[in-house]
C-alpha cells in the first residue's frame, strides 16, 4: 500500500515538472514587449558609435610591436593620442582606420607632462573627424563610451567600444615615478585597458570629452578595475596650437605655493620674487579667491586648474587682502627647465603595453613589413616632414609655421633692402621725439632729454618706466631687417591669449642676449599686430600694440600709432610722423 502511494506521489511530481516545463517554454517563446523608447535609445546609441568609429585610430609602432589608440580631430590627418603611446617609437608610426587601410603618420608635437601627443596621418586631406565636446559640462552620472585598440586587438582596425558612465570629474592623479601629471581629468567606469591609451572618451552625443590614458590598477596589474582616467578635452584644446608648433611643450607654474587653512580658504605660502605674480603685488598670506576665472577652495583644486594651461599664457588672478579683492593678470612660468623636458625618454608606465609577445595577435602584413628607410626609420617619401632638433618633437613643423608667419611681413616691403639705420620722428605722450636705430647703438631725444643705449651692453629701461622702449624698437628693426642673422633663438610657440583679453594670437619668440621678445600675429589675417620685449626675465616687458598703420616710401607699411604698455599699466602712445632708412656703412643716419 505504501509503495503504491509513493508511486502515485512520484507520478504527480513528474506531471507537475512537465507542466512547469511547458509553462516555462511558453514564457520563453512569448513575445517580449520592449518599450519603444528603449528601442529608440538603443538604436541611437548604435548610430552614434557608428558615426564616430571612422575617426578612431589604431596606432602601431613602425615595426608592428607596441602601440595604442588615437582619434582624428582635423581632416588633414591631425590626431590626438598619449605621449606614452608614441614615446620611444620614432617619428613615424603605422595607423589603421576602420576603412581597412593602413596610413603612415608623422609625429608633430608632444606634451610629456600632460601625457598628450599630436600625430598627423598622411596620404589624404579628407580624413573623417570626431566632434569636440566641452569637458567642463561633464557631470557625474553622464553616459560615456570609450573606443580604441585594447591589447592591440584591432588588427582589422575596427575599434572596440566599452560603455559606462562618468564616475567623477576634476580628478587629480599624482605623478607615478615621473613628472607626468593628470590634472582636472575625468574618471570613468567604462572599461579602459592597455592599448586604449590615447583613444577618445565620448559623451552620449558622440563628442570627444577626453583622451583615455590611465587606470587605477594597484595589485591587479594593468587590467581594467572600473576606474579609468581621461585627460579633459578642454586641456588638450588649450595645448593644441602649442602641440602643432612641433615643440616639446611645457605646463605652467605660478611661481608660488599655496596652502589650505582650517577655515576653508587657500593662502599663498611662498612666492618667487622673479615671478610675475610677485611683480603684480601678490604676497605671502594673501588669500587666493579665483584662478583663471574659477573659484579656488582647496590646494588640489588650484593644482587641477593650473595644470590645464601651457606656460606663457596670461590668466586672471583674484586675491583677497584685508577684506579687499584685487584682480591681476599674470603670465605663467614654465614648470620645468628645458633640459628636463629634453630628457623625456623614459616610459611613464601608462596602460599602453600590449600583451606578452606569446599572446600578441598576428598583425597584418603591412604592419609586419613597413616600407621605410632602414637607416633612419623614416619612409622615404615623407623624409622632408621630419627634422630632429633639441627642444623640438619635430623641428620641420616649427619651421613651416615660421615661414608662414614671416611671409606675411611682405606688407612691410622687405625692410632688409632699405638699410640698417633707421631715423624715426614723431611724438611720445605729447612731447616731440627723435629716434635713431643703428647697428651698434640706439638713441632718442625726447624734448630736451637725450637717451642712449649701446648694443654691446645690457639693455636698460629707457625711457624710464617704459620697460625698455628703445630696446624694443631695436628688436623690431632686427626682426624686420635680418632675423635669421640677429637672434640666437627663433621659434614658433603656437597661439596664446592676448594679455588682458580672451582673443588669441600666433606667437614667435626670439632671444638675443638677456632680451626675449614675443611677436604677435593675427591668426586669421596673418599680420603682425604687436610685440613685447623683456630686457631680462625678471622684469615686466615693454609691450607694443600697433593701433594704426600708415603707408610710406612708395607703398611700405609701417606702424603710425603704437600703444606702449608695461605690466598692467599703459606707459603712453608713440605717434610716428616719418621713418627714414639708410645704409650705415655708406654714411647713413646717425645719432
Amino acid at each position: 500500500m505504501n509503495r503504491n502511494v509513493s508511486r502515485f506521489r512520484f507520478s504527480v511530481r513528474l506531471l507537475a515538472m512537465w507542466l512547469s516545463a511547458i509553462a516555462l517554454s511558453s514564457v520563453v517563446h512569448a513575445e517580449v514587449n520592449v518599450p519603444e523608447a528603449v528601442l529608440q535609445a538603443e538604436q541611437r546609441r548604435i548610430d552614434v558609435m557608428k558615426s564616430v568609429a571612422p575617426a578612431v585610430v589604431a596606432i602601431f609602432a613602425a615595426d608592428g610591436q607596441g602601440g595604442g589608440s588615437g582619434v582624428l580631430i582635423e581632416p588633414n590627418g591631425i590626431a590626438v593620442t598619449n605621449y606614452h603611446v608614441v614615446m620611444g617609437q620614432g617619428p613615424f608610426l603605422k595607423c589603421g582606420l576602420n576603412d581597412g587601410n593602413v596610413y603612415d603618420s608623422v609625429l608633430i608635437g608632444i606634451d610629456p607632462t600632460g601625457d598628450v601627443a599630436l600625430i598627423q596621418l598622411l596620404g589624404r586631406d579628407d580624413f573623417p573627424v570626431a566632434p569636440i565636446g566641452d569637458s567642463d559640462k561633464v557631470q557625474m552620472g553622464d553616459s560615456a563610451f570609450a573606443m580604441g585598440n585594447p591589447f592591440l586587438l584591432a588588427t582589422d582596425f575596427q575599434p572596440t567600444v566599452t560603455w559606462g558612465m562618468v564616475s567623477g570629474t576634476h580628478r587629480y592623479q599624482y605623478p607615478a615615478n615621473t613628472f607626468l601629471e593628470y590634472t582636472d581629468c575625468i574618471q570613468v567606469d567604462a572599461s579602459i585597458n592597455p592599448g586604449n591609451s590615447g583613444g577618445p572618451l565620448f559623451n552620449s552625443d558622440g563628442e570627444i570629452i577626453g583622451i583615455n590614458g590611465r587606470i587605477s590598477a594597484e595589485k591587479r596589474g594593468k587590467l581594467n578595475v572600473g576606474a579609468g582616467y581621461a585627460i579633459s578635452i578642454n586641456q588638450v584644446m588649450n595645448f593644441l596650437d602649442h602641440l602643432k608648433s612641433g615643440r616639446i611643450v611645457d605646463h605652467a607654474t605660478l611661481g608660488a605655493t599655496v596652502s589650505d587653512t582650517p577655515e576653508g580658504s587657500v593662502l599663498f605660502a611662498r612666492i618667487m620674487e622673479s615671478s610675475e605674480a610677485y611683480r603684480r603685488g601678490v604676497r605671502r598670506g594673501d588669500e587666493l579667491v579665483s584662478f583663471a576665472g574659477r573659484p579656488i577652495r582647496s590646494v588640489n583644486q588650484f593644482k587641477n586648474i593650473l595644470g590645464i594651461y601651457p606656460d606663457g599664457w596670461t590668466v586672471p588672478l583674484v586675491i583677497r587682502r584685508e577684506g579687499k579683492q584685487h584682480v591681476f593678470h599674470v603670465r605663467l612660468m614654465p614648470l620645468h627647465r628645458q633640459a628636463e623636458l629634453a630628457g623625456t625618454g623614459d616610459a611613464p608606465g601608462g596602460p599602453q603595453d600590449g600583451p606578452p609577445d606569446g599572446d600578441r595577435p598576428q598583425l597584418p602584413k603591412e604592419l609586419q613589413e613597413p616600407k621605410q628607410d632602414a637607416t633612419q626609420g623614416i619612409p622615404k617619401e615623407y623624409a622632408d616632414l621630419y627634422e630632429p632638433r633639441s627642444g623640438f618633437a619635430n623641428y620641420a613643423v616649427n619651421l613651416r609655421h615660421q615661414k608662414r608667419l614671416l611671409s606675411s611681413l611682405s606688407q612691410w616691403d622687405q625692410n632688409s633692402s632699405r638699410g640698417d639705420a633707421w631715423a624715426i620722428a614723431g611724438e611720445l605722450n605729447g612731447q616731440p621725439i627723435q629716434i635713431r636705430l643703428l647697428p651698434d647703438a640706439a638713441a632718442a631725444r625726447i624734448g630736451n632729454q637725450f637717451l642712449e643705449q649701446k648694443l654691446d651692453e645690457d639693455f636698460q629701461d629707457l625711457p624710464a618706466g617704459s620697460g625698455g622702449l628703445l630696446a624694443a624698437l631695436v628688436q623690431l628693426k632686427n626682426f624686420l631687417h635680418a632675423p635669421e642673422k640677429t637672434f640666437t633663438e627663433f621659434y614658433y610657440v603656437g597661439s596664446e591669449p592676448v594679455p588682458g583679453k580672451q582673443a588669441r594670437v600666433d606667437v614667435i619668440v626670439t632671444t638675443r642676449g638677456l632680451a626675449t621678445s614675443r611677436w604677435y600675429f593675427d591668426p586669421e589675417e596673418g599680420r603682425l599686430t604687436g610685440f613685447e620685449t623683456a630686457i631680462r626675465e625678471d622684469v615686466d616687458p615693454c609691450r607694443i600694440v600697433f593701433e594704426e598703420m600708415m603707408t610710406i616710401d612708395g607703398g611700405l607699411k609701417f606702424p603710425r600709432k603704437l600703444r606702449i604698455e608695461r605690466g598692467e599699466e599703459t606707459f603712453g602712445t608713440l605717434t610716428i610722423d616719418s621713418v627714414k632708412f639708410s645704409d650705415s656703412a655708406a654714411g647713413g643716419a646717425s645719432s
